[in-house]
Parts: structure tokens; C-alpha cells; sequence
């Protein structure tokens, strides 16, 4: 579990909604406020978040943008693919940083343990203010009829309220 950040991905009808918190810290110092944890890859279809170390995420977010080329825009297995090359790379396998990945049909949270997790209820979170948001999306989602992109908003002002890493300077993004 990293110490710092939430970024949560819900998907819900057709739209695919992920966000994530801008707080960057080291230690107990916000070193930073409005960091922005999510990507557009792939000619803006395919959107990625990522929690850990920061230059540890750039270089998987290069990674997985390279795997998503050499696919055809292929999530799954571009997913798969980078999963597999960071669990084996002698370098890539030190990297400490977790990623959703997510498009209009499919979201996945990849670590360097090589999962890939399609995760239940359309719903993906992670970071040390993950298991709130989490919980406050899957309430939002089985009780009111929200957009994805309002449940995510939601959930990560709640998480902001919670969670000591997470603040509220949100960036949100949906496909």
C-alpha cells in the first residue's frame, strides 16, 4: 500500500470516468498540490492513473503507452504485456507504483507483480485513499443514478476528507 495518493476509475453505461487526487507528498510534507496522476494515451481512447513513486510511474506510463502502439490499442493485452515485462525486467521489477488503465469497454489495475485485475462492480481504485473512495463509489453506484464521472468526483472529495495523503484538488477524465 503506497502512502500518498487516490486515484479511482469507475465505469458505468458507456462512460468510463477515472480521477485523481493532486497531492503529492514525501514523508509527512505535501511537497506538491496539484499533481496531475492521470494520462490520455492511445489518441485519447485510453486513460491511465497511477499511484507510487512518480518517476517510477512516468516510466511505466512510457512502457504502457509503447505496449498499447505495438497493439493496435489493445488494452487487455497491452496490460498484459506490460504486467509480464515488469514482473520479469530486472529493472522494471524494482519500479514501485501501481496503474489503472481503462477505456470504454474495460478497466484494469496493474502492478509489478504481474496482476491484472479486471476489477468487480466497474469499479477500480487504488493508492493509500483507494479502499475509501472505493467504498464510496460502491455506494454511490448501487444507490443513486449518478454519471461515472460525478461518482468519481464524489468519491475522491470524500476520500479527501478521510484520507490524510488525499486532497481535493481533483483532475478528472472520462471516455
Amino acid at each position: 500500500m503506497f502512502e500518498g495518493t487516490t486515484v479511482i476509475a469507475v465505469k458505468r453505461g458507456e462512460k468510463t470516468a477515472i480521477g485523481a487526487d493532486g497531492q503529492v507528498t514525501f514523508g509527512h510534507t505535501v511537497l506538491k498540490n496539484n499533481a496531475k496522476k492521470i494520462r490520455r494515451l492511445y489518441n485519447n481512447s485510453i486513460l491511465c492513473g497511477f499511484a507510487g513513486s512518480t518517476a517510477d510511474a512516468f516510466t511505466l506510463i512510457e512502457r504502457f503507452e509503447k505496449k498499447l502502439n505495438e497493439h493496435g490499442g489493445q488494452l487487455l493485452r497491452s496490460c498484459v504485456e506490460l504486467a509480464k515485462d515488469w514482473r520479469t525486467d530486472k529493472y522494471l521489477r524494482s519500479l514501485e507504483a501501481m496503474m489503472i488503465a481503462a477505456n470504454k469497454e474495460s478497466l484494469y489495475i496493474i502492478t509489478g507483480n504481474g496482476d491484472v485485475v479486471e476489477p468487480q462492480h466497474g469499479i477500480a481504485a487504488i493508492g493509500s485513499g483507494g479502499p475509501y473512495a472505493y467504498a464510496s463509489a460502491y455506494a454511490l453506484l448501487n444507490n443513486t443514478d449518478l454519471d461515472a464521472i460525478e461518482i468519481v468526483r464524489k468519491s475522491l472529495e470524500i476520500a479527501g476528507d478521510i484520507c490524510i495523503y488525499t486532497n481535493k484538488e481533483i483532475t478528472l477524465e472520462e471516455v
